[in-house]
């Protein structure tokens, strides 16, 4: 899917052949298809560096260098958020892993598929360097990532690896999908080999098919769903592919059931679409209430926390229509963390693969040869109505939501792939019409992860007809910036917009309700929140990563002049940055913790 031509090119290579246990590692991560691995260098697995590039020709995969741990998970699962499949990404010993943590926790909570190679050791002691290789050395190095990651594993021969790799890989891809971490011992990895090592036919290992829902609980469901006046489907992450989109589609059409999606996951389904319900939300709000409210059935296709959106729904009793809920999440859940979140109350329960299920129903529903029930109109109320950027006075203040619809004024023919939003949300003038329309959140709400996941989602649509955009909050970017210079180097086109409140006003409005609660002043609120005196010129430091950049923007005027640039540079391939200074605020209200049920 994309191609970079900035590529740094090993010299007289020869005709390299298999000689060390590193070369196995490096092989196996090419037979596997990864074509790319980001990383930020480090001795500890100078054995594996040394094998990409003299020996594999830094090439499938090819190295992008990064300049910190954080920036080269994020890039890898940025990657994963647009193409559903792994890309590497390469950690050192336990401290380049440590820097690592929360964008592993990231793309775990956002079940991204990724191959981490780490490293550590020599486990054997006498090989170790005084001092440094000492300190760089974990007996049990997997243990900081095991709650967080599908599996890890750390092979002790060079035969060993080709059967690790080969697990990783499946483990990677199998749904729910999620990042998996293969630690390399560094004794190991420099060891030569003493025999020729066998990798067999890796299209003989690939993933099994996930389970599918029971002939008896599919034709419960499409019982349910035909029978009912006023069906709703909550659809959550799901496989990123056309087809699956379509049959999305189908099955909606096909029952007429209004439709829910969200911003926290990648777009699912068309939003345009007249079943679609409001527009995606990042929070429930009385739109999508109102929808699931006046439901009779519902079917959770994967909804993401389903049972905390019950609560939310109706905090007097629950949804009174029958419920199904499809998902897979169970087989990966833990004692560890609690993103296996509020436990949902289903009339049916279904551990299987949601988007099969789709399939499942429309086979059964077209073997009873009925009229599809929708009838063309539109599901919940008339779209809200918005001032264009372009009408408004030239001299007005900018609002969060206004950054996204200058960016659907600006839009045109163009297709955007946007890789996530700020604060501002989307609004009503910007719509989803593709798997990479909108490629979701963090999920796991850790912070720097904008840039970097950026960078990995441009990458993934690189030389095709898409554009990469996404809108960041300056705190996010601020944390993470540096991830830019990755795309800088290697020339991959994309465009970062920064919705610039000067303030880290999430934690602003925490401090206003804490403040509340104890009958505090809260126009102290701000203290230790904000990012101003001085205020810092982001479009300065873009441009010291090797990126083009405007602002600040600060008014509607100027707007939509610096969108149209923005969107130029990259259709050119360039790498551009547009600082938007834009009133504090949200385009939804955040949810506050308050009270002793977290609502």
């Amino acid at each position: 899917m994309s191609d970079i031509k900035a590529h740094d090119r090993p010299v007289n290579l020869g005709n390299p052949q298999m000689g060390w246990a590193s070369d196995v590692a490096a092989e196996m991560l090419r037979q596997l298809g990864i074509k790319y691995i980001s990383l930020n260098p480090g001795a500890s697995y100078r054995g594996l560096h040394d094998s990409i590039v003299n020996y594999l020709g830094n090439d499938t995969p090819q190295m992008l260098i990064c300049l910190h741990e954080d920036h080269a998970v994020h890039v890898a699962q940025g990657y994963a958020k647009a193409t559903g499949e792994p890309m590497g990404c390469a950690l050192h010993s336990n401290v380049g892993l440590m820097h690592g943590l929360m964008a592993i926790f990231n793309a775990w909570c956002y079940r991204a598929p990724m191959i981490m190679m780490g490293a550590t050791g020599p486990v054997d002691a006498p090989l170790r360097r005084p001092w440094i290789d000492w300190i760089h050395t974990a007996k049990d190095q997997g243990a900081m990532l095991r709650n967080y990651t599908k599996w890890d594993d750390e092979p002790r021969s060079a035969e060993a690896i080709v059967e690790t790799m080969l697990r990783a890989n499946q483990m990677a891809r199998s749904e729910p999908p999620g990042p998996v971490y293969v630690c390399l011992d560094a004794g190991l990895q420099e060891q030569a080999l003493e025999e020729e090592i066998t990798i067999p036919d890796v299209s003989r290992f690939q993933t099994s098919d996930p389970p599918q829902a029971s002939s008896s609980a599919v034709k419960e469901v499409a019982d349910m769903l035909l029978g009912a006046s006023d069906p709703v489907i909550m659809i959550g992450r799901s496989a990123r592919t056309q087809e699956a989109w379509d049959n999305r589609v189908k099955l909606a059409e096909a029952v007429g059931a209004g439709v829910v999606t969200n911003l926290r996951n990648a777009a699912v389904f068309p939003s345009d679409h007249l079943l679609h319900v409001g527009r995606p939300a990042g929070r429930i709000n009385d739109t999508i209430r109102n929808a699931v409210l006046g439901a009779d059935a519902v079917l959770s296709l994967n909804w993401l926390d389903f049972g905390g959106t019950q609560r939310l729904l109706n905090r007097d009793g629950g949804i009174k229509g029958s419920i199904v809920h499809c998902s897979m999440e169970p087989y990966v859940h833990n004692g560890w963390g609690m993103e296996l979140f509020e436990l949902p109350m289903a009339d049916v329960k279904i551990e299987a693969d949601h988007d099969a299920l789709v399939t499942q129903l429309l086979e059964e529903i077209n073997s009873r040869g009925v009229d599809a029930k929708w009838d063309g109109k539109r599901a919940g109320p008339e779209p809200e109505a918005y001032d264009k950027i372009a009408d408004r006075d030239a001299d007005s203040v900018l609002q969060p939501a206004d950054i996204v619809t200058a960016l659907a004024e600006a839009q045109g023919d163009r297709k955007i792939s946007l890789n996530r939003v700020s604060s501002g949300g989307v609004g009503p003038a910007y719509h989803f019409t593709h798997p990479l329309s909108y490629l979701g959140h963090d999920g796991g709400g850790g912070l720097a992860s904008g840039p970097g996941t950026s960078v990995g989602a441009a990458l993934a649509v690189m030389d095709s007809d898409w554009l990469p955009v996404s809108v960041l909050g300056d705190g996010d970017f601020m944390q993470g910036n540096t991830a830019l210079w990755t795309a800088a180097k290697y020339k991959i086109p994309m465009l970062v917009i920064i919705s610039n409140n000067r303030s880290n006003f999430n934690d602003e409005l925490h401090q206003e309700t804490v403040a509340k609660d104890r009958d505090r002043p809260v126009e102290n609120r701000w203290i230790g929140m904000r990012i101003s005196e001085p205020d810092i010129e982001l479009e300065e430091l873009a441009c010291s990563l090797g990126f083009e950049a405007q602002g600040p923007i600060t008014t509607a005027g100027e707007l939509m002049e610096a969108m149209e640039n923005g969107l130029k540079a990259v259709e050119a391939g360039g790498q551009h940055l547009i600082n938007v200074h834009v009133d504090t605020g949200y385009a939804e209200p955040p949810l506050m913790r308050g009270g002793s049920k977290g609502e």
